[in-house]
């Protein structure tokens, strides 16, 4: 058994499984929001309390990994860890600490193992899709026909630097505008726009539209998994995130 753990912007994951001929067996799935990027400073890096969290919640998933037979075991680090200035220190603190060694991945790389994971789980494989991983710190989007990679790329978007990097409104939606421009502009040039595509969404943000549609109390990947959002859903949630408070988002059942 094999076991892989994603150190995200917001959230660390951690699955152990078996994977034959590009299909996953998972055996357990474990996750923690950490915001590992939260009070990102630009001169210094990750934060102190960001560190200690994530080291906590990593310290956690060794132990977790000690106790099964393990073969193999593959860490990643994404946006946080490429962008932080001090990310040589949380790497070093924690081989030091748990034995466990980061990897830090660049946009490119991540956007691929994003593609791999989501059409694991996905059924069918539509002929041409898109596929949006909306991280902590970046968003990867990827174009599929037939099951094979036409663009990839990752992008400086993501709900932990939206909410701490930006302070209004109007700046976030300019950051989001901007990012969905430049991908348009890419997907125009490769004349990919010829196809219909399907919609394919991964990671936090996703998963959490979905929970809410579903009604889930406790967090169900099998019942995320392949689970269909319509635009016109998403744009009712959206008007209605939009006018609520915190307190009352964090009260929707399927928040986290």
């Amino acid at each position: 058994m094999d076991a892989v753990i994603d150190v995200g912007s917001n959230t660390i994951r951690m699955l152990l499984g078996e994977s034959l001929n590009g299909i996953i067996f998972p055996q357990s799935y474990h996750r923690e929001i950490t915001r590992l990027a939260g009070d990102f400073s630009k001169q210094q890096g990750l934060s102190e309390s960001g560190t200690n969290r994530s080291l906590s919640t990593l310290k956690s998933y060794k132990n977790i990994i000690s106790s099964h037979n393990i073969s193999q075991t593959r860490v990643v680090g994404t946006a946080a860890l490429r962008r932080a200035e001090n990310r040589q220190f949380f790497i070093d603190k924690v081989a030091t600490e748990t034995g466990l060694f980061i990897e830090v991945i660049d946009g490119e790389e991540e956007a691929l193992l994003t593609t791999k994971g989501a059409l694991s789980a996905i059924e069918p494989i539509f002929k041409a899709a898109i596929i949006v991983d909306i991280g902590g710190g970046s968003t990867e989007l990827v174009c599929l026909i037939d099951g094979k990679i036409q663009f990839r790329h990752s992008y400086p978007l993501g709900v932990v630097r939206l909410c701490e990097e930006y302070s209004s409104k109007v700046e976030r939606k300019q950051q989001i505008d901007a990012v969905f421009k430049h991908f348009f502009e890419n997907f125009s040039r490769l004349n990919l726009t010829s196809s219909e595509y399907q919609l394919i969404g991964t990671a936090g943000t996703i998963t959490t539209l979905a929970a809410i549609d579903l009604q889930l109390e406790k967090y169900n990947a099998s019942m995320i998994n392949n689970h269909k959002l319509s635009t016109t859903y998403l744009y009712h949630l959206q008007q209605k995130l939009e006018i609520i408070s915190v307190s009352e988002r964090e009260a929707l059942i399927g928040m986290e």
